[in-house]
């Protein structure tokens, strides 16, 4: 039997210079910390590996510390970056702008299935999936800077309609994560949060005649694990890396919750309901726009807000919330810990869960709303000095039944009181986020529009709703000005509906607003 246990050194040694790297993982959860940050110090000491394509779907960091895919921000190891989401690797995105290396953005849910017709040697994933977005070549390509030139992604026609092909590439070292691996390199990962795509990256890797380098936190002895559990066999690894523990923490935030793995449910009712305030507002809104048995996802930021209302409220399970990770159901994790949940129902790994928003699975998404304009295009992805990046965002917003986008109205400074049924604007916001028109389009309006997609954007003092004529007011809060507060704080001319209506008072005030008896009365 091949000893493949080996040390993070040696195990990077297996990299070739000019390698295209294939690294899993979702924000702070999977990634394989100990071999990243071997690639970044060998790089450093001996200049090699070097020239390397990262490639990776989900984003991998905390937006915060030098970790994860941070350790790829160096000119001349890394020569081409193509990835899903780029804000919580900051030093990645910086670098990115600074063109020390050729930089791409593309939908989440496009490149894990480009890593199965990988894995398939086929030429590429056809989807509609980016059209009439920043990513759809008539636009930008998905390209992120300016030595960025090669097209990746082109148009084709097919059974009378346009699709995005995008191209297939070698994969030369795919770098996973489990938990426990046995002398065969068979992995198992029973104290992860989510399963990500390492399957389907090892046999890209394979399928393209390259090595497989899992990261685990223990061994096993060949044989004694239950083969239902093996969701990476052997057959496929090539060098297995037993982790520092401080490498290895389920997330970057946690070393381990077994609520997340699946190994225990928590009590629910234990956990704090959320302040009265601008966020808590703006969720309570958005879950008003739910039903019984509704199937949701919920984006980070203010979107995961939805589920804390949910569970104070008592119609947490009445609904089943999503993350594009792959948890089924429980409640969402937040912040750092984003991606995972508490008490789900089931994980589905990373690639087919974005098979099932692709085929409409979703009645409703809450994502967040950083910027939007008069067409109700939103920007989520590129602001000036800082590239965000789209993750699954245009996956899931093109494919939900209804998007509701959930952000302020204003932002930077801005300060209100909530009480007695109404919200006061004590100091404006210096930002508007609604302008005429966004500087890169993430989510388009005008194929909302030609799909006949119900379109929401709730804010803590008005709901604007997209209709042929463009964006509409809807509702405005109790205690705003109209004139003042709303229509003066939107950079173009918005219309006001005929028909326009306060919204609930109840959202206004601190005690629960008894939400479940209407959640469960709704039809689909």
């Amino acid at each position: 039997m091949p000893n493949k246990v080996m040390s993070a050194q040696d195990a990077v040694k297996l990299i070739k210079n000019g390698d295209t790297v294939a690294v899993t993982g979702f924000v702070s959860f999977c990634h394989p910390e100990e071999i990243t940050k071997e690639i970044e110090r060998s790089f450093l000491e001996s200049g090699s590996p070097n020239n390397l394509t990262l490639f990776y779907a989900a984003g991998q960091g905390d937006s915060k510390g030098h970790t994860m895919l941070n350790h790829f921000a160096h000119e001349k190891l890394t020569k081409r970056v193509i990835g899903g989401h780029w804000n919580l690797a900051l030093e990645l995105g910086e670098a990115a702008l600074q063109n020390k290396f050729e930089a791409y953005n593309f939908p989440q849910g496009a490149l894990l299935q480009l890593l199965r017709a990988i894995a398939g040697r086929k030429p590429g994933a056809i989807t509609q999936v980016g059209l009439k977005t920043f990513v759809d070549p008539r636009i930008d390509g998905g390209k992120l800077n300016e030595i960025t030139k090669e097209d990746l992604v082109e148009i084709i026609e097919l059974a009378g309609r346009e699709w995005l092909f995008f191209k297939s590439f070698p994969i030369n070292v795919a770098i996973i994560r489990g938990t426990t691996a046995d002398e065969k390199g068979n992995i198992t990962v029973e104290k992860e949060a989510v399963l990500v795509e390492i399957l389907s990256a090892a046999q890209a890797a394979k399928a393209s005649g390259g090595i497989v380098i899992a990261q685990v936190e223990r061994l096993a002895k060949y044989g004694t694990l239950n083969p239902k559990d093996v969701k990476v066999p052997g057959i496929l690894v090539d060098a297995i890396v037993v982790a520092k523990p401080e490498n290895h923490w389920q997330a970057s935030t946690t070393p381990y919750d077994p609520s997340y793995s699946g190994e225990l449910r928590i009590p629910l009712e234990s956990i704090k309901p959320m302040p009265l305030n601008e966020r808590k507002v703006i969720a309570r809104r958005a879950c008003m726009e739910l039903f019984d048995g509704a199937v949701v996802n919920l984006g980070v930021g203010v979107p995961d807000g939805v589920a804390a209302v949910a569970n104070e409220e008592g119609f947490l399970e009445n609904v089943v919330l999503t993350t594009e990770a792959g948890p089924v159901g429980g409640l969402p994790s937040l912040g750092a810990d984003f991606g995972g949940a508490s008490n789900a129902d089931a994980f589905m790994e990373h690639p087919y869960m974005f098979d099932f928003y692709d085929g409409g699975g979703l009645d409703v998404a809450y994502l967040g709303l950083a910027e939007t304009d008069e067409k109700g295009n939103v920007n989520v992805s590129k602001f000036g000095t800082r590239i965000a990046g789209c993750g699954g965002f245009i996956n899931i917003t093109q494919n939900a039944k209804k998007v509701v986008f959930c952000g302020t109205l204003t932002a930077g400074g801005l300060k209100e009181e909530i009480a007695d049924g109404k919200i006061n604007i004590i100091q404006e916001g210096k930002n508007k986020k609604f302008i005429p028109q966004v500087n890169h389009i993430t989510f388009s309006g005008e194929y909302a529009k030609e799909n006949r997609q119900p379109v929401l954007y709730i804010t803590e003092r008005a709901v604007f709703e997209l209709r042929e004529e463009g964006m509409v007011l809807i509702e405005i809060a109790p205690g705003v000005d109209l004139e003042k507060d709303v229509l003066a704080q939107v950079d173009f001319k918005v219309k006001v509906a005929d028909d326009i209506k306060l919204m609930d008072e109840r959202i206004f005030r601190p005690e629960p607003m008894g939400l479940k008896e209407e959640i469960i009365a709704k039809n689909k």
